[in-house]
C-alpha cells in the first residue's frame, strides 16, 4: 500500500485521520508543523502529502513550496478550515492536487486520496521498452517486433519535444503505456501526469472533471473544485479515448490548445495553464469527422505527431515474450507458483487472433493460472479460458456463461478430486470476481465495492484475503 504524510498542528485530527488511513492499509506518518513536514517529506519520500494551511511557524503553503522543490511529482492535498478564494487560487497555481475544506466528508476524502495516489504512482512508475520479460518491471512495453520498434522510435523522437501526440490503436493494445513512456522521456517528467478516460466518465460530468467549477455553478456545487487540467499545470494530461468526447467538451479542448487557457464552470475568468496534451483513441476519427461527431479543427490540431500501435495479431513474434512477462508478474501478484507454458500452449497463444489484444492475453493467463494446479499451462486450459472470456463479453448470453463456468468447475473436479476442491474453487472464484471489479473500477475501491454490492471495509478484507494488488492497470 501507500505511504502518506499528514501535516497538521491539530493532534486530534492527526491521530483520528491517521488511524483511519492505517485501517485502509496505508503506512501513515505525521508531523505537527510545516518545518517538520518538510524534513519528513525529504527523508521518507512519501507517496502523498496531506497538508493543513494554518500552522504555527511555517504555514502549509510555504511547506508545500519547499516539498515541491524537492520532488514535483509527489501529489499534495491542501486542507483548511479557513477557506478563502485567494488561498485556493494560490494553492492551485502552486500545483496542489486538490484543495479541500474542513470538516471534510470521509468517503469523499478517501476517494480523493485514491485518485491522488494513482496520479503519483503513474508519474513515478517507469515504463520499460522492449526489455526481457524476466527482467521487465510491471507496466512495461514488451516486444521487439519490427512494428513495436517503430513505436519505440516514435516515442523517442516525440518525447523530448512539447508537441501534441495522438496515439491510435485498438482497445487493449497498450495506449496508456505509450503515453506514460512519452511523458517519462519528456522535459516534463518531474511534473504531474494526469489521466482522464473520456469513456469512463459520464458526459454530464466530464466537463466539470476536466475544467472544474465554481461554488454555485450548478445544483450540488457547494464549493469550488479544481479541474484535472489545472491539476496538471506544468505537466502532462493524457486524454484517453478522446474520440468519444462530447462535442461541447471538444470545443473547450480546442480553446485550451489554441490559447493555453481554461475556464471553470460558473466562472467568468480565463485561467492560464501550461500543459502538454497526449491523446489516444481506438475510433476512426476520419469517419467521425465526416459524420459530424468529431470537430474537424480539433482533428487537425491532434494530428501533429501520430503513433500507431499495432494489434497483437500483427506482431505474433511478441506473443510468447508477452505471455512469459504476464505469467511471471501475475503469479507473483497472486502468490502462486509460476508453472510456465507448455509447448502446445505456446502454439495456441501464437495462433489465436486475440481480438482483445494485450489486455485479453493478460486476462486469459490470469484465468488459466487461477484454475491451474502446478503443471505447465496447456492448450486445453488456455482454450477453455479464452472460450469463457468470449462468452462473458455478451451479457445477454447468460446460459452460455453458466455453461462455461460449469466446464471450468468440471475440469477442476476431474483434476483435483478429494483435495479440498470446494474451498479452492470458492477462493479462486472470489479472487477473480474481486479482481475483475477492481479492474472495471480502475483500482478505485469505493467504486469496486459498489459494483460488488458490499461495503468498502468488506472489499478491503477480501483484497487482503486474496492477496490482490490494485496498483497495476493494463491498457
Amino acid at each position: 500500500m501507500a505511504s502518506i504524510l499528514i501535516v497538521d498542528d491539530d493532534s486530534q485530527l492527526r491521530n483520528s485521520f491517521g488511524r483511519l488511513l492505517d485501517q485502509e492499509g496505508h503506512t501513515v506518518r505525521t508531523a505537527s508543523s510545516g518545518e517538520g513536514g518538510v524534513q519528513m517529506a525529504r527523508e521518507e519520500m512519501p507517496d502523498l502529502v496531506i497538508m493543513d494551511v494554518r500552522m504555527p511557524g511555517m504555514d502549509g503553503l510555504e511547506a508545500f513550496r519547499l516539498i515541491r522543490q524537492h520532488d514535483q511529482r509527489v501529489p499534495v492535498i491542501i486542507m483548511t478550515a479557513y477557506g478563502t478564494t485567494e488561498t485556493a487560487i494560490k494553492a492551485t497555481k502552486m500545483g496542489a492536487f486538490d484543495y479541500i475544506l474542513k470538516p471534510f466528508d470521509i468517503p469523499e476524502m478517501l476517494a480523493l486520496i485514491e485518485q491522488a495516489l494513482e496520479v503519483g504512482r503513474l508519474a513515478r512508475e517507469h515504463v520499460e521498452m522492449g526489455g526481457k520479460p524476466a527482467e521487465a518491471p510491471a507496466g512495461s512495453l514488451i516486444g521487439n517486433s519490427r512494428a513495436m520498434n517503430r513505436v519505440y522510435k516514435a516515442i523517442g523522437r516525440s518525447a523530448p519535444t512539447d508537441a501534441l501526440v495522438l496515439i491510435r490503436g485498438e482497445s487493449g493494445t497498450g495506449k496508456e503505456l505509450v503515453a506514460r513512456a512519452v511523458y517519462q522521456h519528456s522535459e516534463r517528467s518531474k511534473k504531474p501526469f494526469v489521466i482522464i478516460n473520456c469513456v469512463a466518465i459520464p458526459d454530464t460530468l466530464l466537463e466539470s472533471e476536466l475544467f472544474g467549477f465554481e461554488r454555485g455553478a450548478f445544483t450540488g456545487a457547494s464549493s469550488r473544485r479544481v479541474g484535472k487540467i489545472e491539476q496538471a499545470d506544468g505537466g502532462t494530461i493524457f486524454l484517453d479515448e478522446i474520440g468519444d468526447m462530447p462535442l461541447s467538451v471538444q470545443a473547450k479542448i480546442l480553446r485550451l490548445l489554441q490559447e493555453k487557457k481554461v475556464e471553470r464552470l460558473g466562472g467568468g475568468k480565463p485561467i492560464d495553464v501550461d500543459v502538454r496534451i497526449i491523446a489516444a483513441t481506438n475510433r476512426d476519427l476520419e469517419s467521425a469527422v465526416r459524420d459530424g461527431r468529431f470537430r474537424e479543427d480539433l482533428y487537425y490540431r491532434l494530428k501533429v505527431v501520430t503513433i500507431e500501435l499495432p494489434p497483437l495479431r500483427d506482431r505474433t513474434e511478441d506473443v510468447a515474450p508477452l505471455a512469459d512477462y504476464f505469467l511471471s508478474r501475475i503469479s507473483a501478484e497472486m502468490d502462486l507458483p509460476n508453472p510456465g507454458i507448455a509447448e502446445d500452449g505456446y502454439t495456441f497463444l501464437q495462433t489465436y487472433r486475440w481480438p482483445g489484444n494485450v489486455r485479453e492475453l493478460s486476462n486469459v493467463l490470469q484465468k488459466t493460472l487461477i484454475f491451474n494446479r502446478g503443471t505447465a499451462l496447456s492448450h486445453e486450459e488456455l482454450t477453455l479460458a479464452v472460450g469463457s472470456g468470449l462468452q462473458e463479453r455478451d451479457d445477454d448470453e447468460t446460459e452460455d456463461v453458466e455453461q462455461s463456468l460449469r466446464q471450468s468447475i468440471r475440469y477442476a473436479l476431474s483434476k483435483n478430486a478429494g483435495k479440498n476442491v470446494f474451498e479452492t474453487l470458492m477462493n479462486r472464484t472470489g479472487r477473480m470476481i474481486v479482481s475483475e471489479a477492481l479492474e472495471i473500477a480502475e483500482g478505485n475501491r469505493t467504486r469496486a465495492a459498489k459494483l460488488l454490492g458490499m461495503t468498502r471495509p468488506t472489499l478491503v478484507a477480501r483484497i487482503e484475503k486474496y492477496g490482490l494488488k490494485t496498483s497495476t492497470k493494463i491498457e
